[in-house]
């Protein structure tokens, strides 16, 4: 959420941002609820003096045995007058609160400008294409011959995107699972356990409601979200505190399964791992200080590029525009890995700074020592990784003529096997 005041000094940069993000303009709805909310509390101010300042006189009339009786009148249409006003105060600031959590993150100005895919900007690039001695298959073709991983049963038992992972599938998913957790503990990261539902102010401290709501599952019953990556409850693990300076950066590492609803997906790039409706994802989560954040995304990047280079796996690194960006994002990195057997680039993590646009909404600060004052931390997230298109890159990068799957020598310590088939 941005700052109000800084929404009223800075109306022509928001709207821009807001264009950016080819998002819905509603500065003006929000100045003119603004107005208001301000008379309001400029009357019931005056008013509230003028109670107090007609109390005082109702004393001294009394003690004086004078008739007061006028002069109560007054001070009770007052009284009526300030609860009319806090009223509809109440109901201004309520509308005014709505409508702020409408309004985009402003794209930081190193993010390219632009409305499609098309238009983000290819900053890195890491490793080799395989070269094709023997046709590559997709991931799909060979799980299924290899049994590892069962998308039929998988749709009989909850609908298709929720696959079994069956026998070394099963412990391959594992074993990627502990492998990102213990790279992320080297890199200073603290590993946290976090529930998989989510309660709705903490959906909403992270930006997915008002935003997201049709990508989620919903538990109506206790009005419960079943979270769509760990980012939500680990960023909400401070949420209502103030921080202390020195203790900066928090760093967090969590595993969960996550869960979309990926409403509107259909087609070809949904064909096997490509997109799920429950999927594991390491998550990392970064608490920083302002006048760090930008250095702390580019190593928080960097920690997600490890992840596959020691995989060996072939990646490049797109530096989002501003219309495929996302709502919440100030910058974001994606990475994307290349399934040799697709022969197309799969996205396994997103890399994002949000500035205090989270933190504001959970009300997360920490101490200023220039200060000594609470101002709001920035926060960062990044996957570290999303597990299912890394397994199909995996698979479709380590396939054999004969159809089996190498398992990178990083992985045997977790694996205990050398290959698939």
């Amino acid at each position: 959420m941005l700052d109000l005041k800084f929404i009223r000094e800075h109306v022509d940069l928001v709207r821009k941002g807001i264009a950016a993000k080819n998002d819905v303009d509603r500065i003006d709805e929000i100045l003119v609820l603004d107005e208001r909310r301000r008379a309001l509390i400029q009357d019931g101010e005056g008013l509230k003096a003028k109670k107090n300042d007609v109390s005082a006189k109702v004393g001294i009339m009394k003690k004086a045995g004078e008739d007061a009786s006028a002069i109560i009148a007054e001070m009770n249409e007052v009284k009526t007058r300030i609860q009319t006003i806090d009223d509809e105060l109440g109901e201004a600031q309520t509308k005014l609160d709505a409508l702020l959590l409408t309004v985009p993150n402003i794209p930081h100005p190193s993010v390219p400008v632009g409305s499609t895919p098309e238009d983000n900007q290819p900053v890195f690039h890491w490793g080799e294409k395989p070269a094709e001695d023997f046709p590559l298959k997709p991931h799909w073709e060979l799980t299924d011959a290899l049994g590892i991983i069962d998308f039929t049963r998988g749709a009989k038992v909850a609908g298709a995107g929720f696959p079994f992972y069956v026998g070394q599938g099963a412990v391959l998913e594992r074993a990627l699972i502990n492998f990102f957790l213990d790279q992320a503990g080297t890199r200073g990261y603290k590993e946290i356990g976090a529930p998989i539902v989510v309660n709705e102010d903490s959906a909403r401290g992270t930006g997915q409601i008002p935003d997201k709501e049709d990508l989620m599952y919903i538990c109506d019953r206790d009005q419960l979200y079943m979270i769509p990556t760990a980012e939500v409850p680990v960023t909400n693990f401070h949420r209502k505190e103030i921080l202390e300076e020195k203790e900066l950066p928090i760093k967090y590492a969590a595993y969960t399964p996550c869960f979309r609803r990926e409403a509107g997906s259909y087609g070809k790039d949904v064909r096997g791992l490509n997109r799920l409706h429950q999927f594991d994802k390491v998550e990392l989560v970064k608490f920083v200080s302002p006048a760090t954040s930008y250095d702390e995304l580019e190593a928080l990047r960097q920690d997600a590029e490890h992840l596959l280079q020691l995989l060996g796996l072939p990646y490049r690194t797109l530096l989002m525009c501003t219309g495929d960006m996302g709502f919440t994002q100030s910058k974001k990195y994606d990475l994307e890995v290349w399934a040799a057997g697709q022969q197309k680039w799969l996205e396994v993590s997103s890399c994002s700074n949000f500035e205090a646009f989270q933190a504001r909404r959970m009300n997360i600060k920490y101490r200023s020592s220039d200060t000594g004052k609470p101002e709001f931390v920035h926060t960062l997230n990044g996957s570290g990784l999303a597990l299912p298109r890394v397994v199909a890159a995996l698979i479709e990068l380590y396939q054999t003529p004969e159809g089996k799957i190498i398992v990178p020598k990083v992985l045997h310590p977790y694996t205990r096997f050398t290959h698939i088939g």
